[in-house]
């Protein structure tokens, strides 16, 4: 049986892998494992001085997490999705804090579970096919791997814009925002991975080197528009926006937003909120870890599954339906620390 993560040392380099092509590697629990079994591993031993993160076969970098898993995980009693969660959550926090050089190719889709692999990495390479999204309202979840830190950090409103429509970024725009630190055409990817084993202390100067010029950050013509019509935090507000706006752009990012589950928007708009307050990364994955653990058995991630993934008919009946519907009481609950004995906790 193949592995669905390949990890090996090749010279001064430790290479992670992802390697289930037909599933554009989301992650499984075991996956996230692997993983952080590779990078305990590595981080005592001095032959390893940096480490690649990629896929091996396939389109995509990651899709994100295993779905499926936790949608049939949080039907029942959960315990297989909360499990995910932590694993998960442990990976993304020794991704943020390890202390050698880490490097994420990011040629592909990059969702969800895998935007919370590359962003804690201190290089971030984008190319033409890097498709990157948070897309998780759009199935009754949040932008949870750290989205809370990362897209609350982002310029003006734009975190607040990608968490609640799941706009899919270029590899351009990611590297316009700062979520990539450099722009490498994919045919060079193999070129720089070569490069960066042979001198692994000066990744910075490699890449610099290799990388290219983007293309236009077509984001950004948008920037007034988004800092505007996102200014708030009160999600009737952001739809009353962009109703008053009336003008082309707005109505289609109300139409999108009106295809999304109103309780996970109005938990993402709080989580930016309290992230960029955040003193730690490892407080925004204990609070993530909460969230998560709640939102998984509520009826709307449950609904946003069937309707996007098993039934694929693509109309989620949400509930409530409305954004008035969701109540502060309901996010009050949603966010309520967990008892120390249940809550999340750095590996």
């Amino acid at each position: 049986m193949t592995s669905d993560v390949l990890t090996s040392i090749e010279g001064p380099v430790g290479r992670i892998r992802l390697n289930r092509p037909k599933a554009l590697h989301a992650l499984t629990t075991d996956m996230c494992t692997a993983m952080l079994d590779a990078l305990d591993a590595w981080r005592a031993d001095p032959a390893v001085e940096a480490v690649l993160l990629d896929h091996a076969e396939g389109r995509g970098f990651c899709a994100g997490g295993d779905i499926r898993m936790l949608a049939e995980s949080g039907a029942a009693d959960g315990v297989a999705a909360r499990s995910f969660f932590h694993t998960e959550y442990r990976l993304n926090h020794r991704l943020f804090t390890y202390a050698k050089p880490t490097v994420a190719f990011m040629d592909g889709i990059t969702m969800g579970g895998g935007v919370g692999i590359a962003c804690p990495c201190d290089f971030r390479i984008a190319t033409e096919n890097t498709k990157f999204a948070m897309p998780e309202t759009g199935i009754g979840l949040f932008p949870d791997v750290g989205g809370g830190w990362y897209l609350s950090r982002l310029p003006g409103r734009i975190g607040q814009y990608l968490a609640l429509t799941g706009h899919r970024l270029d590899g351009a725009e990611c590297l316009a925002l700062g979520l990539a630190t450099h722009y490498v055409p994919s045919a060079a990817l193999d070129d720089a991975k070569v490069r960066i084993a042979a001198d692994p202390q000066a990744i910075a100067a490699t890449l610099d080197a290799i990388g290219e010029t983007p293309p236009e950050a077509k984001i950004l013509a948008q920037r007034e528009a988004i800092d505007r019509l996102f200014a708030s935090d009160v999600l009737e507000d952001i739809y009353a926006a962009l109703e008053a706006d009336g003008g082309e752009w707005a109505t289609q990012q109300l139409a999108t937003l009106r295809t999304k589950s109103p309780q996970t928007m109005k938990v993402s708009l709080r989580l930016l909120h309290e992230g960029q307050m955040m003193a730690t990364f490892e407080d925004e994955m204990r609070q993530e870890y909460a969230i998560g653990s709640r939102v998984v058995q509520r009826h709307d991630f449950l609904e946003g599954v069937r309707a996007v993934i098993v039934d694929k008919d693509n109309t989620p009946r949400w509930d409530p339906a409305t954004p008035e519907g969701v109540t502060d009481h309901v996010i009050d609950q949603i966010f309520a620390p967990l008892s120390p004995a249940d809550e999340w906790t750095p590996a």
